[in-house]
């Protein structure tokens, strides 16, 4: 196992796993869900988030829930037509 600073961005981002077909897995599971894709993201977030001080690398689940996050403040801008800029603050 790669040591945690040593993780590459594709291990969070864009897994091998995941993108061996035409379509890589999250669009294939958002085509399908139409409008319960966020609740999915959200299911996803609460996953990470609850298991992560479990994990034997739990900066590689955190990283993940902030993926998740990420993708559902990209949807949820498109579909409520908010402006969300990269430099956001919270």
């Amino acid at each position: 196992m790669r040591p945690p600073d040593k993780l590459k961005n594709h291990d969070v981002e864009h897994p091998d796993h995941y993108t061996q077909n035409d379509i890589e897995c999250i669009e294939y599971i958002e085509q399908q869900l139409g409008d319960e894709f966020q609740s999915y993201l959200e299911g996803c977030i609460i996953k990470y988030i609850h298991r992560y001080k479990h994990k034997e690398n739990p900066k590689k689940d955190l990283q993940k829930a902030r993926w998740y996050l990420n993708k559902l403040i990209e949807t949820t801008s498109y579909s409520f037509d908010l402006i969300v800029e990269d430099d956001d603050e919270v």
